[in-house]
């Protein structure tokens, strides 16, 4: 790999829907080791990860929990790559690390402090620390065990059920004998959602009523909503809670692109008056200090030993092709957690 390509941030998006306009895929000076400071680490790029929350990075906003991007700088966020040198005593080249600073380059320079070493698991691919053992599985746990706390017998709905966190949704739910629905967004989604395991599954673009399918779906009310997309699904949810019945507020996607006319405005917010439900907002970088992660890491690994879980990933090859690969999770054409890949590992883990 001989030249450094750098995806940057063109203009900033406060409304409305971002196109590969406001990116650019310039080539860019390979960094090399004689740059690095104390404390740095040179880093090859393996995996990128395209994520909902990053729509709020392009925005603009100065409220949010995690700092927007700039126009004319790289973008970053969450990755996978290999050490090629280093300035610090605890890498070493060939290291394998993960972090949320990955810029979208083949190549960078950071300060090693925003990076943890992966050890040996077995041959996975570097990506599943993305995925399956990442943060949209994290997410997952978090939002459905820690906060919501299942109990056996209840009822779940998930929307966006084949997405990244999604999937590990139905399946940490079914591990726990709660009856799962899950609505995806075509019938190839759906199938993969019963193939999980789902009680039931539906296609919320084809249905009738997305209303009268849920009620149809769970005729004795939803004990936990796992929200992904908010919105009409959200608002529908609502209706269909039971007394006493809990929220995990993941994300809203279905809304993040929306101007302020066409933005969707909740109806039914005195369901969670009327039945005591609890709404848990969380944002899930908060709990990787907490007992949570190391029970998450624990269950994990054991199901993933016994083949008790699947996980879809949803790769796109190329880093110049990284801006269409984020804009599509936004219209919902990605299946399964989307990565970029952005070079091959020396070795596998």
């Amino acid at each position: 790999m001989t030249t450094n390509t750098v995806v940057t941030l063109n203009k900033l998006v406060p409304s409305g829907a971002p196109t590969l306009e406001n990116f650019k895929v310039a080539a860019a000076p390979v960094p090399t080791k004689d740059a690095l400071k104390d404390g740095e680490i040179l880093v090859r790029t393996l995996y990128l990860s395209c994520d909902p929350y990053m729509r709020g990075r392009l925005s603009g906003r100065t409220d949010s929990y995690v700092a927007s991007f700039e126009a004319g700088k790289p973008i970053d966020g969450l990755g996978v790559g290999v050490v090629e040198a280093s300035s610090h005593a605890d890498y070493k080249e060939g290291d394998i690390v993960t972090g949320g600073a990955f810029k979208w380059e083949t190549r960078f320079i950071a300060s090693a402090k925003g990076f943890t070493k992966i050890p040996s698991t077995n041959g996975m691919s570097p990506a599943s620390f993305l995925g399956v053992l990442g943060m949209p599985s994290f997410t997952a746990y978090v939002g459905t065990i820690t906060l919501c706390k299942p109990k056996q017998g209840e009822t779940i709905l998930v929307s966006a059920a084949s997405g990244a966190v999604g999937q590990m949704v139905v399946q940490l739910a079914k591990a726990r004998g709660l009856r799962v629905i899950g609505a995806a967004g075509s019938d190839d989604k759906v199938q993969y959602v019963k193939d999980l395991g789902a009680d039931v599954a539906f296609n919320y673009k084809t249905v009738k009523s997305l209303g009268s399918a849920i009620k149809d779906a769970a005729p004795n009310g939803i004990d936990i909503y796992f929200d992904n997309v908010g919105g009409e699904f959200l608002d529908v949810a609502l209706k269909n809670m039971r007394p006493n019945g809990r929220i995990a507020e993941c994300g809203m996607i279905s809304q993040y692109n929306a101007t302020a006319e066409e933005a969707y405005h909740i109806q039914n917010l005195a369901y969670v008056v009327m039945k005591k439900l609890t709404i848990y907002g969380f944002i899930v970088s908060e709990y990787y200090t907490t007992p949570a992660y190391g029970e998450f890491i624990k269950e994990v690994s054991q199901m993933l030993k016994e083949n008790k879980i699947k996980y879809k990933m949803d790769e796109v090859v190329g880093i110049e092709n990284g801006p269409q690969a984020l804009l599509d999770l936004f219209e919902g054409r990605n299946f399964g957690k989307r990565v970029v890949k952005v070079s091959d590992p020396a070795h596998r883990l």
